[in-house]
């Protein structure tokens, strides 16, 4: 190992695993810039994350070479940042290259001037000619002698991509505003021409699992929507059956390579799982298919046991690549296995049981292994091994838990231990739910953990939320994202745990996030008015592997208003709905969450308060509340006498005849007051 560069002193597991890289490697700041003016140099700008697998390939075909190094130190400033902690760099900048080359991706390699206006760009470079690509070193020297000899033509084609930048982030509301729900029945059309009824899901190779597009379906189909219904338990289906879905240990990898959701690129990602941890919990709502409710148990089980920081933060993300039994480092090696590794670490009659269940072969269906996927359904399995349908789950979970245990023993994929703000937010969403919905104190327990954690934790001195947290150190001025996500996490955390805090802690972040990311044309800025200046003030739109910033934003004042009878909040909500509206329909698998955000908007949303004495009766009345998922519905319960920090929807409810009373209404105008289960479920049912 060689000498240290200056990301050694960095906090991000990806920038300090290149911390000994021979390239003299600068963090994002103003020293790197400053450098860069005073040495007319260019900038080479390389973003990634930890657990990307070809970011890997290229640290080590290129960074770590000596040669390679040597070309870049000496004609280049480089900068190296995590996207996991600049979402605004990395949306910026991918634009850009995706304006070059018509697709993006990671590792992300761009070309700047000192002024930071890129010029020339793509994603991962090989150390030699192959896939139809330059070489790295071509590459580093073509760029070079352009900028030695040709300083006009970078310069032009410099002021073409910023001004391009800056009307892609410049987009203006639709006039005339929108009507909530218009697009969604075409929508769900959309979705059902272009959906993949062989194998689920949508698009072809590589296959992201969409759980916003999911949430969505399963919103309509307590409308009563039978096509969306349908497709929504197609692609849980399709997904549950193993493959990207870990059947042996619950979670799922980022996205299947294939069209059948077989073999995985086997990183895992935090925000994948809560937010499929949650959809999967909402199928089972909606369709009573109890092996729903056991992936997103086993899901959030996995959250538990790899990704949870003993305080209650939860990790970002795990490696897809793990050293082997002979300790080369592979994709997925954690995860597959071969006849004989099971075989010993079964009986040989739950050995052969597995391999039936999942169609395991010497041959293998990945590099000579085996990724497994269900072959045999539980009626055909039970009929092979003489034994009843009912009784396959139970034999199943024993081996599953037999191979995890035998699984412990290798090398684990290593760890990106960051905790970001957004990425936990989704958790504390998933956690939230499940606390009350499946009736469990342990993951309300999670939650309330998760939530201390980041309002404790992740903040600057002054109280300013923060993006990031490793090490005890938080750093980096939170995104848009991070202020919403985390809204509507701390709101739907209030109604597993009616504590006002939690509900106080939301309006005052919502009121923050209007201040710092408030747009005068409507919607809202990725990074705040105190942010640093940067070539752009990006403003995503587009709901990507996570949601996007307004989409949440979107969704959280819209519950918020709900709760509040402040027109502030429904205003800026619909205002930012307006500036999607048209895209809704014609994108939908790119806009899932705003669709999300418009079938709340659509209402009409229930608004129940739930006043009374902690007790089995109050708690009757809740249990009942919870029984069914309601979409469109936000809940309040308090003591007779509601705190003063409580939300407005408490106000003026008085107890009737004494006993714990329910308020069911709709835009503040309440049904009369009601406190036997019979009338609270008559309410609840009414219109829907």
């Amino acid at each position: 190992m060689g000498k240290p560069n200056r990301l050694f002193y960095e906090s991000s597991p990806y920038l300090l695993k290149h911390a000994f890289n021979p390239v003299d490697w600068y963090p994002w700041g103003p020293e790197a810039l400053a450098i860069a003016k005073a040495e007319d140099k260019p900038i080479f700008l390389s973003i990634g994350y930890n657990s990307c697998h070809w970011c890997t390939v290229m640290e080590h075909e290129s960074f770590e070479d000596e040669g390679t190094a040597a070309l870049m130190n000496s004609h280049f400033v480089s900068i190296k940042v995590d996207r996991e902690e600049r979402l605004d760099l990395d949306s910026i900048y991918m634009k850009a290259v995706v304006a070059m080359t018509g697709q993006g991706g990671w590792p992300m390699s761009v070309f700047l001037t000192p002024q930071g206006e890129p010029f020339y760009g793509g994603t991962y470079f090989p150390p030699t000619r192959r896939y139809n690509m330059p070489s790295f070193r071509e590459v580093l020297l073509g760029v070079a002698d352009a900028w030695a000899q040709d300083r006009s033509g970078v310069a032009d084609q410099a002021g073409r991509l910023t001004g391009h930048l800056k009307a892609e982030f410049a987009a203006s509301p639709i006039e005339g505003g929108m009507i909530p729900g218009a697009f969604a029945e075409e929508a769900v059309m959309k979705l059902a021409q272009s959906y993949d009824w062989q194998s689920g899901g949508w698009g072809r190779a590589p296959k992201f699992p969409q759980p916003m597009t999911i949430e969505f379906l399963l919103r309509r189909a307590t409308r009563g929507d039978k096509m969306a219904l349908d497709m929504a338990v197609h692609a849980l289906d399709a997904m549950a059956k193993g493959g990207m879905y870990d059947a042996v240990g619950g979670g799922f990898a980022r996205y299947s390579v294939d069209d059948h959701w077989l073999v995985p690129h086997f990183e895992k990602m935090l925000y994948d799982n809560a937010q499929l941890a949650l959809v999967y919990l909402h199928g089972w709502l909606v369709t009573g298919k109890p092996h729903y409710r056991q992936v997103a148990e086993e899901t959030l089980a996995f959250m538990m046991r790899e990704l949870m920081h003993p305080d209650g933060g939860f990790y970002s993300s795990l490696d897809a690549d793990s050293r082997d039994a002979d300790g080369h480092l592979e994709e997925g090696a954690f995860y597959v296995w071969t006849v004989e590794e099971i075989a010993a670490a079964l009986s040989p009659s739950e050995a052969a049981f597995v391999t039936a269940a999942y169609g395991v072969t010497a041959k293998g269906n990945f590099e000579g292994r085996t990724v497994l996927q269900r072959k045999l359904d539980d009626v055909a399995l039970g009929a092979q091994f003489g034994m009843p349908e009912a009784d396959v789950p139970a034999r199943l979970d024993s081996v599953h838990a037999l191979l995890l245990e035998a699984r412990s023993h290798r090398t684990r994929p290593a760890t990106d231990d960051k905790v970001l703000v957004s990425w936990n937010a989704l958790a504390l969403l998933a956690f939230s739910e499940a606390g009350r919905y499946l009736l469990s104190e342990k993951y309300q327990i999670l939650a309330m953990r998760d939530a201390a954690f980041l309002l404790e934790r992740v903040r600057s001195p002054e109280g300013r939320l923060l993006r990031s947290w490793r090490a005890g150190v938080p750093l980096h001025a939170a995104f848009l994202e991070d202020y919403a996500a985390l809204t509507l996490a701390l709101l739907s955390l209030y109604q597993t745990d009616p504590d006002p805090k939690w509900f106080a802690e939301a309006q005052k972040l919502a009121d923050e996030m209007l201040a710092l990311f408030g747009d005068e044309a409507g919607g809202f800025f990725d990074t705040g008015s105190d942010h640093e200046a940067l070539l752009v003030r990006p403003k995503d739109l587009q709901d990507n592997a996570t949601p996007c910033g307004n989409s949440l934003a979107c969704a959280a004042l819209l519950q918020l208003a709900a709760y509040t009878g402040e027109t502030k909040y429904r205003a800026a909500a619909e205002t930012a709905l307006a500036a999607t509206a048209p895209l809704l329909a014609r994108y939908p698998t790119a806009f899932g969450n705003w669709l999300c955000a418009d079938d709340f908007a659509a209402g009409p949303v229930r608004e129940v308060a739930i006043v009374g004495e902690k007790g089995a009766a109050r708690d009757a009345l809740t249990a009942l509340l919870w029984e069914a998922w309601r979409p469109r519905l936000v809940a309040a319960i308090s003591e007779p006498e509601p705190a003063p920090n409580a939300p407005p929807l408490l106000r003026d409810r008085p107890l009737v005849g004494g006993a714990p009373t329910a308020y069911v209404c709709e835009g503040f105008v309440c049904q009369l007051p009601v406190n036997t289960l019979a009338a609270f479920r008559k309410r609840l049912w009414e219109r829907g």
